[in-house]
């Protein structure tokens, strides 16, 4: 299996670098997602926790960098991207060519919507129910993130009944983007199990080469 390199340290905040950074932490599904990508590419980069529990994402050194206070935060060379969707695009557009992000108009269009429906009912639901059980975020609706996770999770599972993969008959960028916190929806007492196309998507996912893991979603077990 291919695998990208990285190395880690704590946290140091230093822009400007010929190696990618990328500024995350372990329980971040959007972290996650990113660390992904970057193992599908097969990309060498070092990934520096940001210790959301002891507030560094909102000390000032941080805030230079990404003012919204958010991780995950991608370094390369002079650039500085926040937010893990336009990360993704970037690596993808960057490295990954037409394979992960279309170029003709109608493809890429049905990839987007898939990072739309991300930052939208995937957050809303799945990922806001993780958020009260995992951290403790008592301010979610957790009645209205369970009703919005059964819908999102009902279109998702016919949208999957028949096909492998989400848009253009390959994993693309709108796989890695809608997997983790789909596949995380149990941290938020969301059962999968009556989303049987889901559950297959999922493990094709997880056997794609350069694959990794993160706590919550475990490396598939091989034979």
């Amino acid at each position: 299996m291919v695998q990208s390199k990285y190395t880690e340290r704590t946290v140091q905040f230093l822009p400007r670098t010929d190696m990618i950074k990328l500024y995350g932490h372990e329980l971040s599904g959007n972290s996650y997602k990113v660390k992904l990508m970057l193992s599908l590419l097969a990309l060498d980069y070092e990934w520096i926790k940001v210790d959301l529990m002891a507030g560094e994402h909102k000390q000032p050194e941080f805030l230079a960098l990404n003012p919204f206070g958010q991780v995950p935060l991608l370094v390369h060379d002079d650039i500085i991207l926040a937010d893990a969707q336009a990360i993704l695009v970037y690596l993808a557009r960057r490295y990954g060519g037409d394979k992960w992000l279309p170029m003709e108009a109608e493809p890429l269009s049905r990839v987007i919507r898939w990072l739309s429906t991300t930052a939208g009912e995937i957050r809303q639901g799945p990922e806001s129910a993780r958020l009260y059980y995992r951290f403790n975020v008592t301010s979610i609706n957790l009645e209205r993130a369970n009703q919005t996770a059964e819908f999102i999770l009902t279109q998702l599972n016919t949208h999957l009944s028949n096909k492998e993969w989400l848009e253009l008959g390959h994993p693309t960028l709108a796989d890695i983007a809608v997997f983790p916190y789909v596949a995380l929806a149990p941290d938020g007492q969301i059962a999968l199990d009556n989303y049987p196309h889901i559950l297959a998507w999922c493990d094709r996912l997880q056997h794609l080469p350069g694959f990794v893991s993160m706590i919550g979603i475990p490396q598939p077990v091989t034979v």
